[in-house]
């Protein structure tokens, strides 16, 4: 018996210890993939000669760009579990300042920009990140997604080491780094390299710049691989030391690979951007690089040995009015869609590229099976929502925060509303008295469009080449107003600076500068469209007054579906699905429809609501299939 109990405690005291083995091997390879990576790491990313390692291992970047703030939060992990089944291992990603600091006091890290979350996602995935902090970024997002409100300081010099743009830069960072700094690879998370601003070699104001920036990230803790980008003409001067250059193309021109390794020899070379298609602008063509050209040139920069990230992989929505602008040779608004004709398309859907690419990455892959491709969602398409309310922007006028009282015209970004931030996005109506007729000048002072009334009848329009209007001859006092639409700021080049909208001058009758504005901020937030519903909307006429909101219902049965938004018969304006802005149609195209993500939709009604401004057919139409124009291939 005594030898039994002896023998019998030894098992228990072994299997304790077996146990406790287990439990722990249990832990490090089952735990939750969020926690599974989480380990500490001592040597990130190295540029070692001629190729990368990583904790002192042999990789190639094999990298795709997906915005978080492009794609619905519940289609993040679709997207990137696509990316994965394509064989991308490093995912990409800028981050917009404009949208996580909407106003001087007031950030936004939340739910569409959990930025920690979309960072955790991709790790739990298996995916690595280069993150792209900016602070401009680009992306063809307003102002390269910098916040407008930085154009209330009248010396302002974006881009450059002027004091009121470098205090904003560190306010912003003081709460954007700490959030990823324990994200970084050598702290056990996914992120193995960060961008240093954003091809600062076409910008090029302020050579010390650059250095700011670099400190400004490494004195908050930024400890991994730093990188620039640029386009190749521009990479000794958008440089930083102890930064990787890296170069941005869509051809590959043997000659520029040169020009990069004689300025940065003994290093890996990295396509930080290869453009996988292009965006587009209000008035042109749909812009497409044929899948077999996107291919055979991604095939040439891997066969030699670069590492590489497309750009983009997937491209998403611009939502709302984030979409910017070209300002060379001419003014032109970009469309809301960013499909970029990427490998995945703007619904999440495989296009041809996807497929090219897939067979070409599997070549590259150590032997390994890549994950299964997700099936694809289900799109609709609803019933038409017919209009059966409208609401005269006259009316609505009242649901404003304002007005605004001025001697002269006030540009948006210096009106006194949202806690004194100026206005960012949409329309600003400009409202005086005048005694008589005679010729309008704008003086080149509308940014970008205005529709101009008397007494709220429509007289004409003002762009940026059209400076003259004829206002008819009337009696006694009538009220003007101009409607100005910001249709996006200019998203790179040397003019940042310059990219004031509303009226940011003088508006002449006969020579006369015009005064006494009442000013109207239509910015068109969720909070001012929810406020609408108490508005004294009327049923539908057969000759409503332009511009004005008009209201229908979509109904949605189960479980709601993506679909697209068709606009036929309608002019130019802005749709609202339960609140939210979609984005801005436009008769002129390409873009035909408006992507709508079944998880931006209810179960049951749906509340439609168009703001048009000058004519509308009352039918929104919903369809299974995006149209975005007629294409032609990029040259």
């Amino acid at each position: 018996m005594v030898v039994l109990r002896i023998r019998s405690g030894h098992k228990r005291k072994y299997a304790l210890v077996c146990l406790c083995i287990v439990g722990f091997l249990m832990y490090r390879y089952l735990g939750t993939p969020a926690t599974r990576w989480r380990m500490s790491r001592k040597v990130g990313l190295t540029a070692n000669m001629s190729q990368f390692t990583l904790e002192g291992e042999p990789f190639r970047i094999l990298g795709g760009s997906i915005h978080y703030f492009r794609v619905p939060r519940a289609y993040w992990r679709d997207r990137l579990v696509k990316m994965k089944a394509c064989g991308i291992n490093t995912l990409t990603t800028y981050v917009p300042w404009s949208l996580h600091q909407p106003e001087r006091e007031g950030f936004n890290f939340h739910t569409q920009l959990d930025l920690e979350a979309y960072i955790n996602l991709a790790a739990e995935l298996g995916l690595w990140v280069i993150l792209r902090p900016g602070p401009y970024i680009s992306s063809e997002m307003d102002l390269g997604g910098l916040p407008s409100w930085l154009l209330q300081d009248g010396s302002m010099r974006l881009r450059t080491t002027h004091p009121g743009f470098t205090q904003a830069v560190n306010s912003y960072f003081d709460k954007l780094i700490p959030k990823v700094v324990p994200l970084q690879f050598k702290k056990g998370g996914p992120i193995i390299a960060v961008q240093v601003e954003n091809e600062y070699g076409s910008f090029a104001k302020d050579q010390n710049y650059m250095l700011f920036i670099k400190e400004a990230l490494q004195s908050r803790g930024i400890s991994e691989l730093l990188l620039t980008s640029d386009k190749h003409n521009t990479l000794k001067s958008g440089d930083v030391d102890g930064a990787i250059r890296t170069v941005k193309l869509q051809k590959l021109n043997h000659r520029d690979i040169q020009d990069l390794n004689a300025i940065q020899p003994n290093s890996p070379t990295v396509v930080m951007d290869y453009w996988t298609g292009w965006y587009d602008v209000w008035g042109e063509l749909h812009h497409v690089l044929p899948p077999e050209d996107m291919v055979s040139t991604v095939r040439e920069i891997l066969r030699r040995g670069m590492s590489v990230n497309l750009y983009m992989f997937h491209g998403g929505s611009s939502f709302g009015f984030m979409s910017g602008a070209l300002a060379s040779p001419s003014y032109r608004a970009l469309v809301p869609s960013y499909d970029y004709d990427a490998p995945l398309t703007e619904a999440g859907e495989y296009s041809p590229k996807y497929h090219l690419l897939r067979d070409l990455l599997s070549r590259y892959n150590g032997g390994d099976s890549f994950p299964d491709m997700p099936a694809l969602h289900y799109r609709e398409a609803y019933e038409p929502a017919i209009m059966y309310q409208h609401l005269s922007l006259w009316d609505a006028l009242s649901f404003t925060e304002g007005p605004v009282k001025s001697a002269k015209p006030v540009n948006m970004e210096n009106l006194p509303v949202n806690n004194r931030n100026g206005q960012s996005y949409g329309y600003t109506l400009y409202e005086t008295t005048i005694t008589s007729g005679g010729l309008l000048k704008s003086g080149d002072n509308v940014r970008d469009r205005a529709l101009v009334f008397v007494d709220r009848s429509y007289i004409g329009l003002f762009k940026r080449r059209s400076l003259e209007l004829a206002v008819p001859d009337g009696k006694g006092r009538r009220t003007l107003s101009l409607l100005v639409e910001n249709c996006g700021r200019v998203h790179q080049g040397r003019d940042l600076d310059k990219q004031h909208k509303g009226l940011v001058g003088d508006i002449l009758l006969n020579n006369i500068p015009l005064r006494d504005f009442t000013i109207y901020s239509l910015d068109m937030k969720p909070s001012f469209i929810d406020s609408l519903y108490q508005a004294p909307w009327k049923t539908l006429s057969e000759s409503p007054s332009f511009p004005g909101f008009f209201m229908g219902r979509l109904f949605a049965y189960g479980y709601p579906s993506d679909t697209f938004v068709k606009m036929p018969g309608w002019e130019k304006g802005v749709v609202f699905i339960n609140g939210l802005n979609l984005g801005r149609y436009w008769s002129i195209g390409p873009q035909q429809t408006l992507y709508l993500p079944g998880p931006f939709l209810n179960s049951g009604i749906n509340q439609v609501i168009v703001f048009e401004e000058q004519e509308g057919d009352y039918k929104v139409n919903f369809e299974d299939m995006p149209d975005l124009g007629m294409a032609a291939d990029i040259q």
